[in-house]
């Protein structure tokens, strides 16, 4: 069971992840992530897409937090589960930038981009939560202090919203904001302190083995869950723009978004 459950599997997932990845950004769209929380130490405040880029760049990366003091505060509490022989879980935000509206859809329960996405997200091992845009807060909240009001932009000649906490998705689809995901991960289970468990032959009470524990796994799920939404992402433009060439395929997207500039 050890194995079979293994993250190692996730390996294939983020080099196909890296081929998506590559192709959204023919079309100007990037994919990111970074952590939010590990235990209770939070970062409470917002993250702009700029902060994530250059988030992404360094060549050194801690917990893969866009805030120093935040980050500081989590290597505190993975620093403490360590000495104990513990681990502890977090949550990490997968952001997708540039995205055109529409894709996805309202028809049916199983094309809806949201439902796409949470899936993915819940596939990767030890997530047992998801979160898109500010669904934790809006669930304690009344609707005329969580709804994202409509703009037009005529500079850009687009619509836009005064707030992101929809998370970029509405009806099934995109509206042309940033796609924000969160993945809520448990503590992983190999704990350097065995659990009580049960011997499969004779029955009896017994310690769990224990072959090896990370500590936190919760920057490295992040970029697991960047692979995951940027599949998802990515056949959501093939199936929207098609194309037997990825100049053909451009070609649909940039008529698309001037079909769109002129609704």
């Amino acid at each position: 069971m050890l194995e079979r459950a293994s993250a190692r599997e996730t390996a294939a997932r983020v080099a196909l992840g890296a081929l998506a990845k590559a192709f959204l950004s023919q079309f100007g769209i990037g994919v990111l992530s970074h952590v939010v929380g590990i235990g209770e130490a939070k970062l409470d405040r917002g993250v702009t897409w700029k902060e994530l880029v250059e988030l992404s760049g360094r060549e050194e990366v801690l917990l893969n937090c866009a805030d120093a003091d935040a980050e500081q505060r989590m290597k505190a509490v993975v620093d403490q589960a360590y000495r104990t022989g513990d681990t502890v879980g977090g949550v990490f935000e997968v952001v997708a930038h540039g995205l055109p509206p529409g894709l996805g859809s309202h028809v049916t329960w199983d094309t809806r981009m949201d439902g796409k996405l949470a899936q993915a997200i819940v596939s990767i091992q030890a997530v047992k939560g998801v979160e898109i845009g500010a669904a934790a807060e809006a669930s304690s909240s009344f609707g005329s202090k969580v709804q994202d009001t409509i703009h037009y932009s005529q500079e850009e000649r687009r619509f836009t919203r005064g707030a992101n906490r929809a998370g970029g998705l509405e009806g099934g689809m995109t509206n042309g904001e940033d796609v924000v995901v969160r993945g809520m991960l448990k503590p992983i289970s190999t704990l350097r302190r065995p659990l009580e468990s049960v011997d499969l032959e004779t029955r009896e009470p017994a310690l769990a083995a224990y072959e090896r524990s990370d500590v936190c796994v919760v920057p490295a799920a992040g970029v697991i869950g960047e692979a995951m939404a940027a599949l998802v992402l990515a056949g959501a433009m093939l199936e929207k723009f098609g194309g037997d060439s990825l100049g053909e395929t451009r070609c649909n997207f940039e008529r698309y978004l001037e079909q769109v500039k002129n609704f």
